[in-house]
């Protein structure tokens, strides 16, 4: 049966009872779930205060301040407790080979998550225990072992095995939460909404990450925590978990989502025969039975009782592997070319990032991670990798500091000016970097790797949205349902954050091939020349709506 205006008038209770049911609501959470709704089914989400953009910020705060940590001490955990230098790729390996294959399944069942809390909250909340959890194993794995281990031999096997498995984790669930983060903000947010929360979302990442580098580069040897705890590495963990879980429960508490069953289109119809009944009143008034004919009317035959607003719902969730892969093979040319413009430029930041430290040691200092370790070649190696920290350090404030400059530059050039630029200076930066490496010149061009990791954070989740706004006014222009027949939000940013994951096993495999026979130096220079073929693409490829 076709749902219309006169079978509801009939069954609605009068304006002064559906007054009443909604009155057990509290007011904050009826401001919260009341969405405008057109004829057509289009949710357009509510102006969203300053404040709680930056709560929902926290997320990525947190987040890229347990990574700096991890930059900074993943690689002195591994070589203490023991791991053999083969054992190394298959580390960086198993995360992003993980993650490519099951990003999108996750964005996907994200799309069609009927939970009470919301389509992404879910999502976060156990990416975020993942990421804790994997902190946990690779900054205490040889504590936790020798807890449980006497024996010395089996102690050091032990430790190596947890230690991996605590940074394969730790790096999957925090390659992985960016894509719900993202999903979450567009669900939410009105259009204007989501540019000012992009923009905060690079703000905190770039303080997030100044914050950890600088967490990671102080003598915590010295301190009375240090005393309390088993060792540095232990104090370090303290305040990273400390600040995650601060951070993470700030960002659910941020903005309240619209459980999916709100969003499905005999709801919204509903919503609209009576401006002033609320989600809640309207969940009440079927429980107790006001809409219990339409329901009946409109029941499926396999399951009598149950109205196929929670039918279509459950066919969703059953989509297998196989329709998923044939989802992301139909995404429209301009998708498929924004992630590959993606992946050029995760490619060339990452490539730059994850051998940056070494390339300070060997190349600018000229020192020796092989020579002895009382030797000069040492200590002057030792001395440029911590130039290259600060050298991070110095990425991540103008990682924050570019973020806010967007806004300024956006109405004048752009969004395609903005992404060219970003891959534009930093091919040229890095580019300079390899032909002339100098300690002062190396430092003051750092700051344009902000630029370039602004850029990624922001510019192409931007576009998507802009796609997607397009492609709503588009159906809403011929009459069609605003959410029939189109893929999540979800999926696409999921599409999006896999070519971070793609760009690390290309990167794995080949780039240490290089290194090893070549040198750091291939590193930057290999950086600049796959920054400035993405410049291109993004100039001549990538779509870019009027």
């Amino acid at each position: 049966m076709t749902l219309t205006k006169e079978s509801f008038h009939g069954d609605l209770p009068p304006s002064s009872e559906a007054a009443k049911v909604g009155m057990d609501s509290s007011r904050e959470k009826e401001a919260s779930l009341m969405q405008s709704v057109t004829r057509t089914g289009a949710v357009v989400p509510q102006k969203r205060a300053v404040g709680r953009l930056v709560m929902h910020s926290m997320a990525m705060f947190g987040r890229e301040f347990c990574y700096a940590v991890e930059a900074a001490f993943v690689t002195p955990v591994l070589l203490s407790v023991g791991l053999p230098k083969n054992l190394y790729s298959l580390v960086w390996l198993i995360s992003p080979v993980l993650g490519f294959v099951l990003q999108p399944v996750v964005g996907s069942a994200s799309d069609h998550c009927t939970c009470n809390w919301g389509r992404r909250r879910p999502y976060i909340l156990g990416l975020g225990i993942i990421m804790l959890l994997g902190m946990t194993l690779y900054l205490n794995g040889d504590v936790i072992i020798s807890a449980f281990i006497a024996e010395r031999d089996k102690q050091r096997t032990w430790a190596i095995v947890i230690t991996m498995l605590g940074v394969v984790l730790f790096d999957f669930a925090a390659d992985f939460i960016d894509g719900p983060i993202k999903a979450y903000l567009f669900d939410v947010c009105s259009h204007q909404d989501k540019e000012k929360g992009l923009h905060y979302h690079a703000l905190f990442t770039g303080l997030g990450g100044a914050l950890g580098y600088l967490t990671g580069a102080m003598d915590w040897g010295q301190t009375v925590l240090v005393y309390s705890l088993a060792s540095e590495f232990q104090v370090i963990f303290f305040f990273a978990a400390l600040v995650f879980l601060i951070c993470l429960t700030v960002h659910l508490h941020s903005i309240p989502e619209v459980p999916l069953r709100y969003e499905n289109e005999e709801t919204k119809f509903l919503l609209e025969v009576s401006e002033s009944y609320k989600y809640s009143s309207i969940e009440k008034e079927m429980k107790n039975g006001y809409l219990k004919s339409t329901c009946t009317e409109i029941k499926t035959a396999a399951e009598p009782g149950k109205c196929t607003v929670t039918s279509r719902v459950e066919d969703q969730r059953r989509m297998t592997l196989k329709s998923l892969l044939k989802t992301l093979l139909s995404m429209p040319p301009h998708y498929r070319y924004l992630c590959v413009s993606h992946l050029f430029g995760w490619m060339a930041f990452l490539a730059n990032m994850l051998f940056f430290t070494d390339f300070m040691g060997q190349v600018v200092y000229q020192g020796s991670p092989y020579a002895p370790h009382n030797s000069t070649l040492y200590l002057t190696y030792k001395t440029g990798v911590e130039m290259g920290c600060w050298g991070l350090c110095i990425n991540a404030i103008s990682s924050s500091v570019y973020s806010y400059l967007q806004k300024i530059l956006l109405p004048y050039i752009g969004l395609k000016g903005l992404y060219f630029i970003g891959y534009l200076l930093f091919g040229l930066g890095t580019g300079l970097i390899g032909l002339f490496p100098n300690v002062y010149s190396t430092l003051a061009l750092c700051s344009l790797f902000g630029v370039m990791s602004s850029t990624l954070y922001t510019v192409p989740f931007h576009l998507i949205a802009e796609y997607h706004r397009e492609e709503e006014s588009l159906k809403l222009q011929d009459e069609e349902q605003a959410g029939e027949h189109r893929r999540g939000k979800g999926i696409d940013c999921a599409a999006l954050t896999c070519m971070v994951q793609l760009a690390q096993i290309i990167l794995g495999v080949g780039l240490g091939l290089l290194v090893s026979v070549a040198g750091s130096s291939v590193t930057v220079i290999s950086a600049s020349t796959v920054a400035l073929v993405g410049c291109c693409f993004v100039a001549f490829c990538v779509r870019y709506v009027e």
